[in-house]
């Protein structure tokens, strides 16, 4: 008996549960940003916007630049596709903030560009809405109407695949008037709810109805999250100096 009762104190000693160091539970959330009705901060064209996703300590509670999107030129209505690639803790509060600003130069500096609004959440809202996606309003301006920001969120695919691409076309349609058009794509992958999620944008090919993309590479994740019969869109537009497309 005495025998027995030490076999099991030993098996005890080697899984014991450490519920203070031991991980939890997580998965990886890919987060893409839109945003629509924009503070319009240029006087001659419109806002180059820029998001900046803040994330808050869980100790001190204080907020950490986590990472930014691309900047896009001249649109009040951005869909980023430059993404965040976020640990969810199932059980764990992780406050989000969204910080936009009008780019006006190269610098870094943050304080060197207008602020155009921001957003508060938790990843767990995000997750957790409706199609993993939440929309709400910007504020931070005071007496302003600073337009929306829709979050949409993915638990990502262990998929470790990329692909090499590329494209050309033949007899696009002319659409500038003094020259002809300035094409480029973007790329498009499909959600359960039937809408799409912009994943990737190619450079702008200058004056030309017949135009060759660069080849590029794209991880199979960010293309399909390894979805290989996941239905991809792709539209070409030209290029506008006023952002339109």
């Amino acid at each position: 008996m005495d025998r027995m009762n030490n076999s099991f104190l030993n098996m005890a000693s080697i899984g014991d549960f450490d519920p203070l160091n031991a991980s939890i539970p997580a998965t990886k959330v890919e987060i893409t940003v839109s945003c629509r009705n924009l503070l319009d901060r240029d006087t001659f064209s419109k806002s180059d916007p820029i998001c900046v996703l803040y994330t808050q300590g869980m100790g001190n509670k204080e907020w950490r630049e986590f990472g930014r999107t691309e900047v896009i030129d001249n649109t009040l209505n951005p869909d980023f596709v430059r993404k965040f690639i976020l640990d969810y803790f199932f059980e764990e509060r992780q406050n989000l903030r969204f910080d936009l600003y009008d780019v006006d130069s190269k610098s870094a500096n943050l304080s060197k560009h207008d602020f155009l609004g921001q957003a508060y959440c938790t990843l767990g809202e995000v997750v957790g809405s409706l199609g993993s996606r939440l929309e709400k309003s910007l504020g931070g301006i005071p007496g302003k109407k600073c337009g929306t920001i829709i979050v949409k969120a993915e638990e990502l695919n262990n998929c470790r695949e990329s692909v090499m691409m590329q494209f050309c076309g033949n007899k696009l349609d002319k659409k500038d008037f003094f020259g002809k058009s300035d094409p480029f794509l973007v790329f498009y992958r499909s959600n359960e709810d039937g809408t799409f999620t912009i994943c990737h944008k190619t450079e702008v090919v200058k004056n030309t109805l017949n135009p060759v993309w660069q080849a590029f590479k794209i991880p199979v994740r960010a293309l399909c999250n390894g979805d290989f019969d996941r239905t991809i869109k792709i539209e070409v537009y030209d290029w506008d100096r006023d952002g339109s497309r």
